[in-house]
């Protein structure tokens, strides 16, 4: 089992929204980078833990716990001209996108960037990491132990 990091904007999909779709489950769709992708398609497997992060927004940090509810598969959003996930490169035959559903385990209050900041024991950490802007980053699992044994207040 492995564990991971990854980002949502709220605009796009919150731990609320994800609460409310059918299964509470959500296509991790839109990823446009290859690491991220390679994260997905190559290492992701059924059961995973996943932190629900909110990104670009007012206090950003992790809203929920959730896992990996499917294997990789194309992410139909780079086949649709009218998605900005649009990829012209891309076929049916050929995708160069992924995505896996995640689904949601439970809602936490809020851990802010700012508090994950606080703690020696998070600072490999590699969304805390500078420069660091990837959407999906592994988890060691002391960091996953560390954030859902100490930090995760239901």
């Amino acid at each position: 089992m492995r564990y991971w990091l990854m980002k949502s904007e709220p605009a796009d999909v919150s731990i609320d929204d994800l609460a409310t779709f059918p299964e509470q489950s959500v296509a991790w769709y839109g990823v446009r980078n290859y690491q991220a992708r390679n994260f997905m398609r190559d290492q992701m497997t059924i059961g995973d833990g996943v932190l629900f992060y909110h990104s670009n927004c007012k206090i950003p940090g992790i809203a929920g716990i959730a896992r990996v509810a499917s294997g990789a598969y194309p992410d139909a959003k780079q086949f649709e001209q009218s998605s900005k996930y649009f990829d012209a490169k891309a076929t049916p035959e050929q995708p160069r996108w992924f995505n896996v559903d995640v689904q949601l385990v439970k809602k936490i209050a809020l851990i802010p960037l700012s508090e994950l900041r606080l703690h020696p024991e998070l600072a490999r950490m590699r969304t805390l990491q500078q420069g660091n802007r990837l959407s999906i980053t592994p988890l060691d699992p002391d960091e996953w132990e560390f954030i859902t044994a100490r930090l995760v207040h239901a």
